[in-house]
């Protein structure tokens, strides 16, 4: 039986139709909403461009573009990092219980973030368990409502993404070292080669495709972060902390300027999409 050209496409349409249902339709409507002023109710009034004018004068909107940015670093450079290097040692070492070591550092990974947000502002409070355990220390002088104060409240949240996104990446890097021949470290090893010099000479050119699949998930999860931040901060003190899915947020339910915050997320929508494209082409390209 002949196949007609038309029937691969056939065969992707039912999942093309759901995700043009649930992604491609709302995210028209959110640009078609972002060229009116609109509260959610009632009349609108068509402004075209102005609420996307209005934003490049906004503080606000430039603060949380920035510390959506800043929060990129503690999401998805720092857990690279910290992953590449316990996956290598943990390769290097064939440490036992590797399943059980796994399944405790992913775990972040399967917990809601609402708890995890509830969990970490805990031990951020005032006597919570890390001014507990700096004044157990001596260090009084560090103490602090961590979450309250305007110069370490981006940076606490932060480290919780750390936190959360390290087993993601650790597991990538283990995925793809596995695929790694044992010979190729048996012959650098007869030529001297240490551990450091392995790393960068096999290990680290072989997980560059887990490389750029860990940095695009990780940049996506810093860039629409709202848990953490609506459960720690609510985007204080100040701005401080405030981040681009917040302000979407905040814009819509709490000052009822829909087009705004229709604006607010197209702006974010296309921001992800060039970090990540940008990010795909490096790696290609690396690769």
């Amino acid at each position: 039986m002949a196949r007609s050209a038309a029937t691969p496409y056939l065969f992707i349409l039912p999942a093309f139709l759901v995700y043009g249902a649930f992604a491609l339709y709302p995210l028209g409507r959110a640009a078609q909403f972002s060229l009116f002023e609109w509260k959610g109710f009632g009349a609108s009034t068509f402004v075209g461009l102005g609420n996307y004018v209005e934003l490049a004068g906004d503080a606000d909107f430039r603060a949380a573009i920035a510390n959506a940015l800043l929060l990129i670093v503690f999401y998805a450079v720092i857990p690279l990092v910290v992953g590449l290097v316990l996956a290598a040692v943990l390769r290097r070492g064939q440490v036992r219980g590797m399943g059980f070591f796994r399944t405790v550092i992913f775990l972040p990974q399967v917990i809601a973030l609402v708890v995890v947000a509830v969990a970490w502002r805990q031990i951020y409070s005032p006597n919570g368990l890390l001014n507990d355990a700096l004044r157990a220390v001596g260090l009084d002088v560090l103490t602090r409502g961590w979450l309250g104060d305007p110069g370490t409240a981006l940076a606490a949240v932060g480290f919780i993404g750390t936190w959360v996104e390290m087993g993601l990446v650790m597991l990538l890097m283990l995925s793809g070292m596995s695929r790694i021949p044992g010979e190729l470290f048996e012959a650098a090893r007869l030529d001297g080669a240490g551990a450091v010099r392995e790393f960068f000479a096999i290990t680290l050119p072989a997980v560059r495709g887990e490389i750029t699949v860990a940095l695009v998930l990780t940049i996506i999860a810093a860039l629409k972060t709202f848990d953490l931040i609506y459960m720690t901060t609510s985007g204080g003190p100040g701005n401080t902390t405030t981040v681009p899915s917040f302000e979407v947020y905040f814009r819509a339910f709490e000052l009822r300027e829909v087009g705004s915050a229709s604006a607010v997320a197209i702006v974010l929508t296309a921001l992800i999409f060039v970090i990540n494209v940008g990010v795909s082409r490096i790696g290609e390209r690396a690769s």
